[in-house]
């Protein structure tokens, strides 16, 4: 199973730069995984195409209840936001270089993917990448 933040989740159903090959990525993988809050990423992700007047309202339902079908069929993967990887994510800002910037939702996924054993977390974020390896972790983009 890989590791996906909610940018190549976001590619899935949106067509973008780097979308043929994430879903190639996808596709090809034995399984998706990635914190639970990833899944309001995608919407908040969607609303704010919808707020921007480039998605309809029309089209976000539909992808949103797409979404909700590749759950189902188990496409997605979600991993708990539990204690321990809120405490890796703290433990990191804490040691954190200054030079190194990275929000808290990007750190989330770091520090789930760290915890769940994951060795890479990919992503389009060049800033999430950046941080990886303070989590241990490989970033990779494929595009």
């Amino acid at each position: 199973m890989i590791y996906l933040d909610s940018s190549y989740i976001f590619k899935c159903y949106i067509n973008e730069p780097g979308t043929p090959r994430v879903l190639s990525l996808a596709q090809n993988s034995s399984g998706c995984g990635s914190s639970l809050h990833a899944r309001t990423e995608f919407w908040s992700g969607l609303h704010r195409r919808v707020c921007e007047k480039v998605t309809s309202m029309q089209d976000a339902r539909k992808i949103w209840r797409q979404f909700e079908q590749d759950e189902r069929a188990g496409v997605w993967r979600w991993l708990p936001l539990t204690d321990s990887v809120i405490r890796r994510a703290c433990d990191v800002f804490e040691k954190l270089p200054p030079e190194v910037f990275l929000r808290s939702g990007d750190a989330l996924h770091l520090a789930c993917a760290s915890e769940n054993r994951f060795s890479d977390v990919y992503s389009g974020d060049r800033i999430l990448l950046a941080a990886a390896p303070h989590f241990g972790l490989n970033g990779i983009s494929v595009y």
